[in-house]
């Protein structure tokens, strides 16, 4: 029995059928078409449907296992590096030993992007691409889990109904992350936090490291021994520009003056679109150190990839704008000079593209906006504010 079958990725056998059921799916016939032929689709919708299905069935054909599907993906990934970023780079990747699976633990600031860029940096550096943990509020549209699973994602039931149902989700995922470790040898991609940090404020979440703690079996391994087991890797990523900048802006700026902030019907569906057309500038993604202290508490872990991130974290010239522009003060110019080196170009053509983006997102969201970006050189200062909640 497949204790795991329904949060699990697909296995090769299960890949033919769900790609037939896809590929007669209207609703990702048309979302594609809206991704690809915007204008055409808009005006066109029933002609432009069967033209998108003819291209995916011959982009489709032959595929018959996660990894061939993944090759067809690696060709969407490519165009979107290729025309969405100036510049894609990658540190740390000799801190992995390739002959054994890791559990990257990865800060969040886009939903589809941060393990789509983790998965392209290890797969063209030689390495097997990893296992994404996605939470089920992603999936509302049938074919979005479908394709997800595909990809080798697996699901986070954070909809879970009751405490009950809840604790016994977070068990079968907890146990569902050490089999992929231990028994099928998979590395996992899992985010440091439920949710994305809107506020460009990287933080672990403790309750995401005693989720993983559910699976230790507490008579026989100590707490210690249980984390070296799962050989967690901080990764940090960073972004020169975020395509949901104004969008996560007027969030927090809601949030703070309504007290809440509901999202509208399929929002989340609409922010990993943004996220994947929207321009990134530069990108960055660093792969730290495996985590190897004899740790006593999962507030000590979480602490402890915290650090590696923030210390790690690669500052673009957007975020010094943004933090001059916050607080009139160049002393970030005190950061140690390997943080500093790596910026480029601080020139005026680099501080006019940053002040033409804020000027383009609406004034009364434009504080928020500038602090998710000023927040990344506060970490390294270690002044940052409270956290907020997203």
């Amino acid at each position: 029995m497949d204790s795991f079958a329904d949060i699990r990725p697909y296995n090769d056998d299960e890949v033919a059928p769900v790609l037939r059921k896809l590929l007669n799916d209207k609703e990702l016939l048309d979302t594609i078409a809206g991704l690809r032929l915007p204008r055409l689709q808009r005006v066109f919708p029933k002609l432009v449907r069967p033209l998108v299905r003819t291209v995916l069935k011959r982009q489709l054909r032959g595929v018959a296992t996660v990894r061939q599907f993944q090759q067809v993906v690696k060709l969407y990934m490519d165009d979107m590096i290729e025309t969405t970023t100036s510049r894609f780079t990658v540190s740390g990747l000799d801190n992995l030993d390739r002959n054994r699976p890791w559990l990257l633990i990865s800060n969040h600031r886009d939903i589809a992007l941060d393990p789509a860029f983790v998965n392209y940096a290890l797969y063209h550096n030689g390495g097997d691409t990893v296992r994404i943990a996605i939470g089920d509020n992603l999936l509302s549209k049938p074919f979005a889990a479908d394709l997800m699973r595909l990809n080798k994602s697996f699901i986070v039931k954070r909809s879970a109904k009751g405490p009950r149902q809840m604790l016994a989700a977070y068990k079968t995922l907890s146990n569902y992350i050490r089999h992929s470790l231990t028994q099928e040898q998979a590395t996992i991609w899992l985010a440091q936090r439920e949710g994305r940090a809107k506020d460009g404020i990287d933080v672990t979440e403790p309750a995401i490291i005693k989720m993983l703690c559910m699976s230790q079996r507490k008579g026989e391994e100590a707490f210690a021994d249980f984390i070296k087991t799962l050989g967690i890797v901080p990764v940090a990523i960073s972004y020169e520009w975020d395509p949901c900048d104004e969008a996560k802006a007027r969030e927090l700026t809601l949030r703070e003056r309504d007290g809440d902030y509901l999202k509208a019907e399929y929002e989340d569906l609409k922010s990993i679109a943004m996220g994947i057309r929207g321009q990134k500038g530069r990108v960055h993604v660093h792969f730290g150190e495996p985590l190897a202290a004899d740790f006593e508490t999962p507030v000590e872990v979480a602490a402890a990839v915290d650090q590696q991130i923030v210390q790690e974290y690669r500052l673009q010239p957007s975020n010094i704008w943004a933090y001059e522009q916050q607080t009139g003060s160049d002393d970030w110019r005190k950061l140690p000079a390997d943080v500093l080196t790596e910026l480029g170009d601080l020139g005026a053509a680099s501080r006019a593209e940053f002040d033409a983006r804020m000027a383009s997102i609406p004034a009364e969201y434009r504080t928020k906006a500038v602090a998710i970006y000023a927040n990344a050189v506060r970490a390294k200062l270690g002044r940052l504010p409270a956290v907020e909640s997203a």
